[in-house]
């Protein structure tokens, strides 16, 4: 009886001080498959959640390895994934850059500044200044992406950043209708036709693109001639040797829910691609260099410039 009467008594207040509270509304974390693993990331990534538990460490790790899976494939689920490794870890700035690259990714611009800006302050580093400058694009704000530009050292970062931010900032002077200062905005280092590298593409593609929007086409169409020439030597590179060959683990991924469509579900319209989110706005990594209607009609891989490269994102599996 006693039990009884104390099990139906008020909780004492310390206990509901400390008591987390529930969110009914908060979104369940995507199903990890059983094979991915968090040695799936690199060990310069997994080192950065070493403050947490164990096996939270280890769960939001496998989280950060289903994004590098599938960040081209299916953006969207690579975005949940992100965002529940943010849920898990939220101190950590690493998870933070997942969450706002993959926000970018699917063009939700205002949640990639906030995640991008927090691994910022965290992190100190500016190894996304290029995707928070294009996210302002994103959202109208073009003075703001140059001021952001302006505000760096550029000198401080690698090749590969200074040419994402050099495109994004270009594609701000487009934006405002500024073509000549667009081009001046590219005239980096990195514009070197005798120094190509795989990031340098992109910056020969908005270079002519800008060239164009001047009437400048013969020295557009050279530009335009040196980064097909360049894509060609770089696919070629990545083909396997036909003596040589991988065998791909194929891995299905879970859902939580598999019920059959109905007959509603079957006529819903299909949610658009990576491809069709960035060619509907004025972004940076889109159909071509800087994307959008204005510029960029080229064919460059999606996420080639982000989140630290392949590296950052771990795992080629299934590639």
């Amino acid at each position: 009886g006693n039990r009884n009467e104390r099990s139906e008594a008020p909780r004492p207040e310390w206990e509901t001080r400390v008591q987390i509270p529930v969110n009914p509304n908060r979104a369940k974390s995507p199903v990890i498959p059983p094979e991915i693993q968090a040695e799936e990331l690199p060990l310069a990534v997994r080192v950065q959640l070493k403050t947490l538990t164990e096996e939270n460490a280890e769960r939001v790790a496998r989280h950060l390895a289903m994004v590098g899976l599938l960040i081209d494939d299916d953006p969207e689920l690579a975005h949940r994934h992100a965002m529940a490794a943010v849920a898990r870890a939220g101190r950590i700035g690493l998870v933070h850059e997942f969450a706002g690259v993959t926000a970018y990714n699917i063009g939700d611009f205002s949640l990639a500044l906030r995640e991008l800006l927090t691994h910022r302050r965290i992190s100190g580093s500016n190894d996304q200044i290029a995707l928070i400058a294009d996210s302002e694009r994103g959202m109208g704000r073009p003075e703001k992406a140059l001021e952001l530009g302006r505000s760096i050292d550029r000198a401080k970062l690698q090749p590969q950043q200074r040419v994402d931010l050099a495109i994004a900032m270009s594609g701000a002077r487009l934006d405002m209708g500024e073509a000549q200062l667009a081009l001046a905005e590219l005239e980096i280092p990195e514009l070197n036709p005798s120094k190509v590298f795989e990031y340098t593409v992109p910056l020969f593609r908005a270079y002519a693109e800008c060239l164009r929007e001047l009437s400048r086409d013969p020295e557009a169409k050279k530009w335009d001639d040196l980064a097909a020439r360049a894509d060609k030597q770089f696919e070629e590179k990545k083909k396997p040797d036909s003596e040589f060959f991988d065998v791909i683990e194929e891995i299905e991924i879970p859902k939580l829910s598999d019920k059959p469509r109905n007959e509603e579900q079957d006529g819903e319209k299909k949610r658009p691609s990576l491809e069709e989110i960035r060619k509907s706005r004025n972004t940076y990594g889109g159909d071509g260099a800087q994307g959008g209607s204005r510029v960029g009609r080229g064919n460059t891989q999606s996420g080639q410039n982000k989140g630290g490269g392949r590296g950052k994102f771990g795992g080629n599996r299934g590639r």
